[in-house]
C-alpha cells in the first residue's frame, strides 16, 4: 500500500478515536456506494454525521480542510444521499471534517462541525 493511503488510514482510524471519545457513534467506516465514499458515518444524539477526514504529515502546504473542494462536497452529498436512500435514514444530517495533522506523538486532531450545508441544485 502507498505511504499516502497508509497515513490516510491511520488518519480515518485517530478520527474516528477521537469522535468515539468525544460521545459519537461511529455507524460505518468508508462506506461506500459505486464510485461514492464516505470516510465515516457517525451519529451524535439524533444527528447523522457525514464524516471527511483529511490527513496530513505537515500543514507546510496549507490547512488541511481547504483540500475539500467544492467538486468533493458535491461528491460527499451524492454519497450522504445515497446512504440516506439504501439505509432509509430519518434523522437529521450534518456534514463535518475532521482534520488530522502531524505525525507520531506530534498529531493535531481537529473537528469542524458543520463544515459545509448541501445544496440544491
Amino acid at each position: 500500500m502507498a505511504e499516502h493511503n497508509l497515513l490516510g488510514n491511520k488518519g480515518e482510524m485517530l478520527a474516528a478515536r477521537f469522535l468515539l471519545d468525544s460521545g459519537f457513534a461511529i455507524r460505518e467506516y468508508n462506506w461506500r456506494s459505486g464510485h461514492k465514499e464516505i470516510d465515516l458515518v457517525a451519529q451524535e444524539r439524533d444527528v447523522l454525521v457525514f464524516v471527511e477526514v483529511k490527513t496530513r504529515s505537515t500543514d507546510a502546504y496549507g490547512n488541511a480542510e481547504d483540500a475539500v473542494t467544492p467538486d468533493k462536497i458535491r461528491r460527499l452529498i451524492l454519497a450522504a444521499d445515497a446512504y440516506i436512500k439504501s439505509k432509509k435514514i430519518d434523522l437529521d444530517i450534518r456534514f463535518d471534517i475532521v482534520t488530522v495533522v502531524g505525525t507520531g506523538d506530534n498529531r493535531k486532531i481537529e473537528h469542524i462541525r458543520d463544515a459545509f450545508y448541501p445544496t440544491l441544485e
